[in-house]
């Protein structure tokens, strides 16, 4: 199986936009096998890290009631703080 037909490149590193820290052993990884790693890490992040996903899994709590509405909980994270008394709650 060619290299071409796995998906990557060699000597090519693409950026993703996000910074991720690997610890590898340097005898054992060459720079096709940490391409793929980051390739496979970033397919698996791009899936989990998804608003669908988010909202799926937390609630919104306030004062007065729970909601697990999509759409309050995006509104609710588009700020960097919460409002006083706004909890979002994971439900794992």
């Amino acid at each position: 199986m060619s290299r071409k037909s796995l998906g990557y490149k060699t000597g090519e590193m693409k950026n993703y936009n996000r910074d991720l820290l690997l610890l590898y052993k340097e005898e054992v990884y060459n720079d096709d096998l940490l391409q793929k790693e980051v390739e496979c890490l970033h397919e698996i992040l791009m899936r989990v890290e998804r608003n669908d996903v988010f909202c799926h899994v937390h609630e919104l709590v306030t004062r007065n009631r729970i909601t697990r509405k999509a759409k309050a909980i995006i509104k609710a994270i588009a700020w960097p703080e919460l409002k006083p008394f706004h909890y979002l709650i994971n439900k794992n």
